[in-house]
């Protein structure tokens, strides 16, 4: 069994309220969750209206595929236009890890 883990920290766009900002965020983690079938959900910055920390999270019996669905979720994320990827901490953790 492995486990990986992402935390993307966002800059948002032209957001200048956090009910703005919710409209922006909200739709990104349901993507993520509906395309990905990963955990996802908004983690941090939740008082700042320009930022924003997703968390997701997958577990899979194969490394790989874990390693691809993460990469995908990556992609999705820098390539969405009304958000800028700012950086992104990858955790692989596998049944050794204690």
């Amino acid at each position: 069994m492995f486990v990986g883990t992402l935390s993307c920290d966002l800059l948002l766009g032209d957001v200048r309220s956090l009910k703005e900002k919710r409209s922006v965020v909200r739709p990104i983690v349901a993507e993520l969750h509906r395309k990905f079938a990963v955990s996802v959900a908004e983690v941090g910055d939740q008082d700042l209206h320009r930022r924003a920390r997703i968390g997701l999270a997958m577990v899979s019996g194969d490394v790989g595929h874990l390693t691809e669905v993460l990469d995908r979720c990556e992609r999705l994320l820098a390539a969405r236009p009304e958000v800028e990827l700012l950086s992104v901490r990858r955790r692989l953790h596998g049944e050794e890890d204690e």
